[in-house]
């Protein structure tokens, strides 16, 4: 039975001096609340809901809001308000109906008494909302769509608050005292490191436009940095994200397009850096293992662009700059985050170079390292155990609880699999490393992959591909899916991985791998590269290919003796755990 309830009013002087005289649950009794007009919402909770909506009267921004729903509730309290709040904040802004008004005080995914109980009537209330109007999706529906997963609002957990609350302390003391910093965020997949950018691009933005005087509750955990100090401090301050992934931007500028005192324009490509565009105070770079060297870049025009900003910033075209020395020579202070074990390119910045980061930034004090697994349910074991049955040193046998890690002979089933889990969960999708030629570039009626005559396509589209229409019968490479989650992912391993029998090895099969810039060698700098160079990438795609899917990965081995090596560390059949380590 249901203890809550939900009142409807207007947000007028009026109804807010009957709230004052219609008992002590207005006037001192924890109570969430939303406002919102056809456009904007904001989400709060108060102990003096009257009190505080008559504060939000007088505010320029929420004062022409219309409507109230209040949730009221007899066995509510501080954490529990603190919960439903950020809760309906999440989903709002990740249905994207609403431009969400709130800033980001922050708060933590913090656990208290009974938190199992309320958290149930939190999806009986969101139904309310919901048959209101101020929802039209269900929380599925919303927790699937790129708005929420890369929200700015999200709940961090104690590591990645943590790792925010000592960056920024960091920051604003080098920005007090002068001193330009790097920092480094280093985290394996699911960590959230693109959520910790996105986040954090908020916050600054947040402070910078915080107002002397407004209200932030005590116990948001980020709400002692809103201070006129602070916000003297980086008032002017220029702040841009770097994403070297051009569908990735793009995702991320949809979300920066939806949040207020974001901008799209904020999220920027390595190429859009220029003497022209005026220096940075902060850049923040998301996957910055995929800034590029000079090497032979997609395009011409993008090879003629690398010449024309190294000379623009630099004076001087030396082949030895990086695009993190653009970074650095665009910025005063800068932020990178980092897995050097997702690099997937020859072009990426070299391995050393990356090492360099994390060692100086160590040494610097400016070093934070991620450890909860926030996307596989099979949580970091997991992460741990696919790099390593990739490697030359593999593991003993292991099973993951609530993971369904499942190997398949057969191509069609598991793309049957594949399908079903879509209709039941969404966001279920066959990936594969760059094993096959891209022939529907040139003939869309064609088909890329035949494997024992069953026949797909690589990703029709760029950038998007995971919400496209025609996904789901298609199979995604690694430049549309890394930094994204998927519920279940089918990994394809193709024929550029091959096991020797002889070296009981993995190898690699050059001649099957048709990433020509996954591959080629770079004259510019005299590098070639060895297969054991490219094996070290292609191991580092299906790392990245086999750590998408939150509630479960699916694998078909193309090679035989690969196949045969592998099913003995992936669970045949249903794939479900046992929480057993073999020995």
């Amino acid at each position: 039975m249901t203890s809550f309830r939900i009142e409807r009013r207007n947000f007028t002087h009026h109804e807010i001096e009957l709230l004052s005289r219609s008992g002590a649950q207005f006037t001192n009794w924890p109570v969430v609340y939303t406002l919102n007009d056809p456009r904007d919402v904001y989400v709060g909770e108060s102990r003096s809901v009257s009190s505080r909506m008559r504060q939000h009267l007088k505010s320029p921004e929420k004062s022409g809001l219309q409507r109230m729903h209040l949730v009221i509730d007899d066995t509510f309290h501080k954490s529990a308000c603190l919960d439903l709040e950020s809760f309906l904040i999440r989903l709002l802004a990740g249905e994207g109906r609403f431009q969400v008004l709130n800033g980001n005080g922050g708060v933590s995914d913090s656990d208290y008494y009974d938190r199992a109980k309320y958290t149930t009537s939190f999806k009986q209330i969101f139904d309310e909302l919901r048959a209101e109007g101020m929802f039209e999706r269900s929380i599925p529906e919303i927790e699937n769509s790129d708005l929420f997963k890369f929200s700015p609002f999200k709940a961090l957990n104690h590591d990645q608050a943590g790792a925010v609350g000592e960056i920024l302390d960091g920051l604003l003391g080098d920005v007090e005292r002068g001193q330009p910093s790097t920092s480094v965020i280093q985290g394996d997949p699911g960590t959230g490191k693109t959520i910790i950018a996105i986040y954090l691009m908020k916050l600054m933005r947040d402070i910078q436009l915080s107002q002397e005087g407004e209200n932030f509750d005590s116990d948001s955990i980020f709400s002692d940095y809103f201070v006129e100090g602070n916000r003297d401090l980086i008032a002017d301050f220029k702040i841009g994200l770097v994403v070297p992934q051009q569908s990735l931007r793009s995702t991320i500028r949809k979300v920066f397009k939806k949040t207020p005192s974001l901008q799209p324009g904020m999220v920027l490509s390595p190429f859009d850096l220029s003497p022209a565009e005026g220096r940075y105070d902060l850049l923040i770079v998301d996957e910055a293992h995929r800034l590029s060297q000079r090497a032979n870049q997609p395009s011409g025009p993008q090879n003629k662009k690398y010449r024309e900003i190294t000379e623009a910033l630099f004076g001087i075209d030396d082949l030895s700059i990086t695009q993190l020395d653009w970074i650095r020579k665009s910025s005063r202070h800068q932020i990178l985050l980092v897995d050097a074990e997702q690099s997937v390119r020859p072009a990426d910045l070299p391995q050393r170079l990356v090492r360099s980061l994390i060692l100086n930034s160590q040494g610097e004090k400016k070093f934070y390292r991620l450890h909860s697994q926030m996307r596989v349910k099979g949580g970091g074991d997991y992460i741990k155990y696919i790099r390593a049955i990739l490697s030359p040193e593999p593991p003993n046998r292991a099973w993951f609880d609530n993971y369904d890690f499942r190997f398949f002979d057969n191509i069609r089933d598991m793309h049957g699999t594949i399908r079903r889990r879509e209709s039941e969960m969404q966001l279920s999708r066959l990936v594969a490393g760059y094993a096959w030629p891209w022939k529907t570039k040139n003939d869309p009626n064609a088909f890329d992959i035949d494997i024992d005559g069953h026949r797909l396509r690589w990703n029709q589209t760029q950038t998007d591909w995971i919400n496209s229409t025609t996904s789901v019968d298609e199979v995604g490479s690694i430049h549309t899916v890394q930094g994204y989650d998927l519920n279940y992912a089918g990994v394809i391993i193709g024929p550029d991985l091959r096991f020797d029998l002889e070296t009981q090895s993995i190898v690699v099969d050059r001649a099957s791998y048709f990433d020509k810039k996954g591959k080629e060698n770079n004259p510019k700098l005299g590098l070639v590269y060895t297969d054991i160079d490219l094996l070290r990438y292609i191991t580092n795609i299906y790392a990245v290919l086999m750590t998408r899917g939150m509630h479960g990965t699916y694998v078909y081995v193309h090679d035989k003796p690969l196949r045969e090596y592998l099913r003995h560390f992936i669970p045949q059949g249903t794939g479900r755990s046992r929480n057993h380590i073999s020995r």
